[in-house]
């Protein structure tokens, strides 16, 4: 009998070695740098945006429609039937001489309409032809726009003035208004 010699063992691979075997057959998917799967991120909800709209819509349904402001743009004027156009241009231009100021900045719409309504009285006791009124911008009301000079032109469609418009830049601009008063009887 014959023996028979088992095999000799194999030298055994590195793990480089084998890891190349196995992936002998593999093809790139594709060349170049590797990129990630786009991520799609949900559109941010503008949260204060939403809540500030909300508060303006309130806010504006909240005012009464009688205290709307009668003149919505940035210059107010208006003139009571009779008065001439001439009349109300020299106004707007300051060519009349103010015989009394009220400032109503800081005073809240009741405190305002109340000394208004004094101030009005006087002058015209005086014999004041011309006044201004000093209101502001409203800068300091934020969302809601002028309060008092909204407040302000309904006011004055009183018997006694006669005209008022917003003042010259020299004497306030839209932070003011002049107003033509008729001569006490």
């Amino acid at each position: 009998m014959t023996k028979r010699r088992s095999p000799a063992p194999e030298e055994p691979l590195d793990d480089a070695a084998l890891f190349r075997a196995a992936v002998a057959d593999a093809k790139p998917l594709h060349k170049g740098r590797a990129t990630r799967p786009a991520i799609t991120k949900p559109a941010p909800k503008p949260i204060s945006r939403l809540a500030d709209e909300r508060a303006v819509l309130a806010e504006s349904l909240a005012t009464p429609p009688e205290e709307a402001d009668l003149d919505s743009g940035e210059v107010t004027s208006y003139a009571r039937a009779g008065v001439q156009h001439a009349v109300l241009r020299r106004l707007r231009r300051g060519n009349y001489r103010c015989d009394a100021e009220l400032d109503l900045h800081g005073l809240t719409r009741d405190r305002a309409h109340a000394e208004l309504v004094s101030f009005l009285r006087a002058a015209i006791e005086r014999g004041a032809r011309c006044v201004r009124v000093i209101h502001g911008k409203g800068l300091g009301s934020g969302a809601r726009g002028p309060v008092l000079k909204g407040a302000l032109g309904r006011w004055l469609r009183r018997d006694e003035v006669l005209a008022y418009a917003s003042a010259p830049p020299a004497q306030g601009g839209s932070g003011a208004t002049l107003v033509l008063l008729r001569k006490a009887r």
